[in-house]
């Protein structure tokens, strides 16, 4: 069984890996990603060593490797989450002024990041709750979200209370509007368009089930 197979056959929710892996095969070769904090470094694992992409960091890095393992991290060698990391051959370092240049320029193709909302319309909600404990985490997220060409988000369906993180309009301060393309979650991966929202595959969930606990107008591929 292929490991596309494999995952449209689950029965159960995806994990933190299963996630990643995911998006991983749906990188084109050859581009260049940044990869956010949280689940989104994950992916730095998955993608397959003759893709061509080539990751960069915020704090000043392309051509990031995997995370680093079994006692090789180097201290001054990390991704913007603090991760001990590899460098890959013809890994090019830099000022984080120049990075932030490439995130706003438009020369990124594709980033990664985590929420904790986004609406129908795409528009991102990740640096804030709006609690009054919560520690505000902006980082470059909103350059990211509006400066590369295609925004993938990846999360948890729903939330600890069973409230959707896919919804009409955010309720948390905004990260940027109309930004996202792709969503991924432990239950299904969703396109988001002008034309609605589009459900690609879905994991250990009816398309039943998602149109009750969703509050926004579904499509689905053939197939879910």
């Amino acid at each position: 069984m292929t490991f596309d197979e494999a995952v449209t056959d689950r029965q159960e929710p995806l994990g933190r890996h299963d996630i990643a892996a995911l998006i991983a095969r749906d990188i084109p070769a050859g581009a260049y990603v940044n990869l956010g904090i949280g689940l989104p470094t994950l992916v730095a694992d998955h993608l397959a060593a003759d893709s061509g992409v080539v990751l960069h960091t915020e704090n000043g890095m392309l051509n990031m490797g995997p995370a680093a393992r079994d006692g090789a991290a180097d201290p001054d060698l990390t991704n913007a989450g603090k991760v001990p990391v590899t460098e890959l051959p013809g890994a090019a370092y830099f000022h984080h002024a120049d990075s932030f240049a490439m995130m706003r320029g438009g020369h990124l193709d594709i980033c990664v990041l985590g929420a904790f909302q986004v609406s129908a319309a795409g528009d991102l909600a990740n640096w804030h709750t709006g609690a009054p404990d919560a520690i505000p985490a902006v980082g470059g997220a909103m350059d990211l979200a509006i400066g590369a060409k295609r925004v993938f988000v990846t999360m948890t369906l729903f939330a600890k209370d069973g409230a959707p993180k896919l919804v009409p309009e955010c309720g948390y301060p905004l990260t940027g509007l109309g930004c996202v393309d792709r969503v991924y979650t432990d239950r299904a991966v969703f396109d988001l368009s002008p034309r609605g929202v589009h459900v690609t595959r879905t994991f250990g969930i009816t398309p039943d089930e998602l149109t009750a606990r969703l509050e926004v107008p579904l499509t689905f591929a053939r197939g879910c």
